[in-house]
């Protein structure tokens, strides 16, 4: 895939995987609308991804909006496309994790979780599809995580919501091949970001022991093995051994089912 003026949508593209993604894309020559709730990060980052423009014509569109309003989200993506057309890429970023003893935390953070990592997620995808599909084509990126692949010890919040996320990509998987429109779906492991700041705040000691081995990657790094997973189209995007290893043993059978699938919606149409 060529990003070269093309447009490209991020949701939570003011920190962390979002902001590095953009950064990367903006360097080979697209246009980016990112979306956050605060406008004041947002503004930052702009100046950042502006930093790296290659062309005087390219363009960087910040919107203040909340994924889990749908109405607000939709709304953004819109303006975003009068602005700079349809997109060819959409990449949801935007998410959350509040670790902690399943028994101690409120019900307000799972539901919270859920809000902001799935819907806020189906939300995005809901209001940039139908522009994709007069089109008849283009990539949606949905970032769900190693936990995603694997429930996790004081992940209880977390863990189900990546999991929907991974539902939902491997759905529309094939849904959306008629119109030309392909998905990935990222799990990225521990990442520095301000993310995983806030969730040292409340990890349980166990899920420390847990993690404590594992590498933490670079925003940036993650950032270019999802940039060279979009111009393969691989579906399964895994950064790093751990993540592969998972994804692949989690889902041995997954490529098999997907080819019996896509073969039996073949014949319908047939």
């Amino acid at each position: 895939m060529d990003f070269y003026q093309k447009h490209v949508i991020i949701t939570g593209g003011s920190s962390g995987i979002g902001k590095a993604t953009a950064i990367m894309l903006a360097a080979e020559g697209a246009h980016l609308s990112i979306i956050a709730r605060r406008q004041d990060v947002l503004l930052q980052a702009q100046a950042e991804i502006e930093a790296v423009k290659i062309f005087p014509e390219q363009r960087v569109v910040c919107l203040s909006a909340s994924v889990t309003q749908f109405d607000e989200i939709q709304t953004a993506i819109t303006k975003a496309i009068e602005e700079l057309g349809p997109p060819t890429l959409v990449i949801t970023s935007a998410g959350i994790a509040h670790p902690g003893y399943f028994q101690e935390l409120p019900l307000t953070v799972f539901e919270e979780t859920m809000n902001i990592n799935y819907f806020g997620t189906l939300y995005a995808i809901k209001a940039a599809l139908p522009s994709m599909i007069d089109q008849q084509q283009g990539h949606i990126v949905m970032i769900s995580s190693v936990a995603g692949l694997i429930g996790v010890y004081g992940y209880s919040a977390y863990s189900p919501s990546k999991f929907a996320v991974r539902g939902l990509a491997e759905s529309l998987r094939g849904e959306l091949k008629p119109f030309d429109i392909g998905v990935s779906i990222v799990y990225p492991p521990d990442t520095d970001t301000p993310q995983l700041a806030a969730e040292n705040l409340t990890k349980p000691y166990e899920t420390k022991l847990i993690t404590s081995s594992t590498k933490i990657w670079k925003p940036e790094e993650v950032a270019q093995v999802i940039i060279n997973g979009i111009k393969r189209k691989d579906f399964a995007i895994t950064p790093g051994g751990e993540a592969k290893i998972l994804q692949i043993g989690h889902s041995l059978l997954a490529p098999i089912i997907h080819r019996y699938f896509d073969r039996i919606v073949n014949q319908k149409k047939e």
